[in-house]
């Protein structure tokens, strides 16, 4: 147990590196001691080896021992196939089940004129998850205040709510319009 009173997990974040670096960067000098981090560092993989093979590397030495996904949610992540790839690799069966999901809003989404945020600025299977109950959504501010909780509750819901998993989307093979 560490100083919040919660396990300590293994979390793979997954996010656009060029937008969203600095949120990733802040979770890992203020969070260290309350997670494992299993995410991907900058230039860890070589981009010139084919799709396949970066796939499989970042599933079997990152994901596959990983109970929670966090999504960092920027203006352009929906766009990235690597998130695509990410978050379906964490929701797929391994080792130990299925990872839990959390989505963070960045502070770059805009709201709707309702004050909520729409599917449509988000990864898709993340918001298939999302909609069906298994992926739990924050913003920002609430998240980093209350990181050590949302992440016990992912890690709680792996096992829960395990039956409301969607991940039958096909996967992304490109990144969309954007960067």
């Amino acid at each position: 147990m560490n100083r919040y009173n919660h396990a300590i997990h293994k979390v793979f974040i997954s996010f656009y590196h060029y937008d969203d670096q600095k949120y990733k960067d802040y979770i890992d000098t203020h969070f260290s001691g309350m997670i494992i981090n299993k995410s991907v560092m900058n230039g860890e993989y070589n981009s010139e080896n084919s799709d396949e093979y970066i796939k499989r590397l970042i599933r079997e030495d990152k994901i596959s021992d990983s109970s929670v996904i966090v999504v960092l949610i920027g203006k352009n992540t929906k766009n990235r196939k690597h998130v695509d790839w990410e978050i379906y690799a964490g929701l797929s069966d391994s080792i130990n089940g299925s990872a839990g999901l959390v989505g963070i809003m960045l502070p770059t989404v805009r709201k709707d004129f309702y004050g909520k945020y729409n599917c449509n600025d988000m990864p898709q299977r993340f918001a298939d998850n999302l909609r069906s109950g298994y992926a739990s959504l924050y913003e920002w501010e609430y998240a980093i205040k209350h990181f050590s909780a949302i992440i016990e509750q992912a890690f709680q819901n792996r096992k829960i709510k395990r039956n409301l998993i969607r991940n039958t989307r096909i996967q992304m093979k490109y990144n969309r319009q954007g960067r």
